[in-house]
C-alpha cells in the first residue's frame, strides 16, 4: 500500500468513528517515518487501526473492514484491532511516530517506530512477518543492537525471548551474506570489463 491509500483509509475511518486520532498497530505503520517506502515490502492491503481516544469505536470500522463494500471498492481496507493485538516492548507509546500530512481531513495517524514494530512482528513469527523482518534488516531500517535492547524491554516468556533472538540474529546474518555475495559479484563483474578493456 501506498501512503496516499492509508490517508484514504484513515479518512475513512475519521468519518466513521467521529475520531480525529488512530494508532496504526501493523506494517502500515512504516510510513510514519518512511512516507515513500518501496511497495514491494509492504504487501498487505489491510491498515491495522485502533482508536487512541475511544477504543470502543474501534469495532465500528468493520463497516470499511475485510470484504466490505469499502474493500471491494478500492482493494484496501481497514482492520480494527485492539492494543493487546501485538506484542510491544515497554514505553512504545513514547516512539509513536504522526503520520506525515496528507489528505486525512485532520485524522492523525500515530505509527509504531520501526524497531517497534519489528518486535511485534518477531513475535507474531508467521511466515509473512518473518519475510517482512528479514527485509527490514536486509534494507537497514532496523539495527541489530537496537532490537537487542528493546527484546530485553518486552514481557514475554524465555522461550519465546530466545526463539526470537535467534531469528534477529539469523536475518542480519543474512544480510551480511548477501552483501558479501553482492561486492563478490560486483568484483567479479568489474574484472570481466577490465580484461574487456584491455584486449
Amino acid at each position: 500500500m501506498k501512503k496516499q491509500q492509508v490517508d484514504h483509509v484513515l479518512r475513512a475511518a475519521g468519518r466513521i468513528a467521529g475520531e480525529k486520532q488512530f494508532i496504526i498497530i501493523g506494517s502500515q505503520s512504516l510510513h510514519g517515518k518512511y512516507p515513500d517506502i518501496a511497495d514491494e515490502i509492504l504487501t498487505s492491503f489491510e491498515v491495522d487501526l485502533v482508536a487512541s481516544k475511544n477504543a470502543d469505536r474501534t469495532e465500528w470500522l468493520n463497516a470499511i473492514g475485510v470484504d466490505s463494500p469499502f474493500h471491494e471498492s478500492f482493494g484496501y481496507y481497514a482492520d480494527p484491532v485492539d492494543l493487546n493485538t501485538a506484542t510491544l516492548p515497554k514505553g512504545w507509546k513514547e516512539r509513536l511516530v504522526t503520520l506525515p500530512p496528507g489528505e486525512t481531513e485532520g485524522v492523525r495517524g500515530l505509527c509504531l517506530e520501526p524497531h517497534d514494530l519489528a518486535i511485534a512482528k518477531y513475535a507474531a513469527a508467521r511466515e509473512k512477518d518473518l519475510i517482512f523482518t528479514r527485509e527490514l534488516a536486509r534494507r537497514g531500517i532496523v539495527s541489530e543492537e537496537r532490537l537487542f535492547t528493546l527484546l530485553e524491554q518486552t514481557q514475554i516468556d524465555q522461550q519465546l525471548r530466545g526463539r526470537m533472538r535467534d531469528q534477529i540474529t539469523r536475518d542480519f546474518h543474512a544480510r551480511t551474506r548477501d552483501s558479501s555475495k553482492r561486492s563478490e559479484l560486483e568484483r567479479d563483474s568489474g574484472k570481466g570489463l577490465d580484461d574487456g578493456a584491455s584486449e
